[in-house]
């Protein structure tokens, strides 16, 4: 049986996503210890110049990616997601080759500004697939990031161990050009360049969408789902050194628990995306988020690993959820002509989730203690639910799920 082009897109997108995913990850769990072979640096100056180095990425592509987005519904998402991997491309590779920290953090915020392929190669998908697969294509794209951000730590730490540090970066310069190249010849796109001056003004397009409050609400999830899942990466292994009793066992311990989720979110992320697409993605959606809240409550009163370890993967059956939710009810509820936007201002709020998570949490647990942050994120959520819900339940109340101002288009 011969696939729809989508499905074949949906192919090479997802291998796309994977390297992306696996890129990153690859150099963030030792990005401390690598900075440290760049100078003299005192406890307190390693921490600034490491945080300085993690965040300035991720700030970047927050600030830069409504620009992108712009483009991307002028010009198309393909163009846009040949210019990421291009651009992660050089960036990464030189970050390989850097001298001092301080080109090192500039190219970090370079790379922020030129990232963007996983958010296009979401809206290309969410512009073809047909709305009755909406769901389940969304969560299986999900995953490729997933399974991509598991495996790149176990591979940058085999690199960095047998070659060095900066191996890991020429690496995965090395695969995001192979990425590039793969979107180049195998992913197709239909699409017209649009003039500036016809293109739809963002203003109109939040005027056009049936639910705009719904899309906030969106944006703001994201932005909570990603401050949460971030907020306890600083201080995990710190927590969990206090609850076993061999310090060698340690490190491996963390890594499993911290691979927990996104274990069981590869798992549930396809399943619960069919579920979407036959109950509703803004049913499962509200599910996920209550579900994340009975998850961090009880993580705050853990005595040991083995109730931290059951948690964290019942949260990756929430963050399955949740994911794939959030991508198909753009889809569903966004213009097209508006894609590349709405999914870059996506993009945008997880990024700054991605800082200010990691940043709540050392806050949170300077002040009290480690499992105060839990409370904290659980508190978060909560409130989530409390401004996702009026959205949601106007939703439910219509019984076409599908606007007739995007299939129209």
């Amino acid at each position: 049986m011969k696939r729809e082009r989508w499905q074949t897109n949906l192919v090479y997108l997802w291998f796309g996503n994977f390297m992306t995913g696996m890129g990153f990850s690859m150099t963030m769990p030792f990005l401390p210890l690598f900075i440290q072979t760049l100078g003299h640096f005192g406890k307190w100056e390693l921490n600034l110049v490491s945080g300085t180095a993690f965040a300035i990425t991720f700030l970047a592509k927050a600030i830069v990616s409504p620009f992108w987005g712009r483009l991307a519904d002028q010009y198309g998402r393909k163009p846009m997601c040949l210019r990421a991997s291009l651009g992660m491309t050089f960036t990464i590779t030189l970050c390989g080759l850097v001298p001092n920290i301080w080109v090192l953090i500039v190219l970090r915020a370079i790379q922020g500004c030129f990232s963007g392929y996983i958010n296009n190669a979401n809206a290309i998908i969410a512009a073809s697939v047909p709305a009755q697969c909406s769901g389940k294509a969304m969560g299986t794209l999900a995953t490729g990031n997933v399974v991509g951000t598991l495996l790149g730590p176990l591979l940058g730490g085999i690199l960095a161990g047998a070659f060095g540090y900066r191996s890991s970066f020429l690496v995965t310069g090395a695969m995001m050009l192979v990425v590039f190249i793969l979107t180049l010849l195998f992913v197709h796109e239909d699409f017209q360049p649009v003039s500036k001056a016809a293109m739809v003004p963002t203003k109109q397009v939040f005027k056009q969408m049936r639910y705009p409050y719904l899309v906030w609400g969106l944006f703001i999830t994201t932005m909570v789902i990603q401050a949460a899942n971030m907020s306890i990466t600083s201080f995990i292994s710190l927590l969990i050194d206090s609850m076993v009793k061999n310090p060698g066992q340690v490190a491996f311990v963390s890594g499993v628990i911290s691979s927990l989720p996104g274990i069981v979110t590869l798992i549930a992320s396809p399943i619960l995306g069919a579920l979407s697409d036959r109950v509703g993605p803004e049913k499962v959606l509200l599910g996920g988020l209550v579900m994340a809240v009975f998850c961090f409550i009880p993580m705050s009163f853990i005595h040991n690993v083995w109730q931290l370890g059951a948690l964290r993967m019942l949260l990756g059956v929430s963050d399955a959820a949740l994911l794939p939710a959030i991508q198909a009810l753009m889809t569903l509820y966004v213009p097209k002509s508006g894609f590349g936007r709405i999914f870059s201002y996506n993009q945008s709020f997880q990024a700054m989730g991605s800082v200010s998570g990691p940043m709540m949490g050392s806050i949170v647990a300077s002040m009290f203690n480690y499992r105060s942050v839990f409370t904290m994120t659980a508190i978060l959520e909560g409130l989530n639910v409390l401004i996702l819900f009026p959205a949601t339940r106007q939703v439910w109340r219509t019984k076409d799920q599908v606007p007739a101002v995007q299939r129209a288009e």
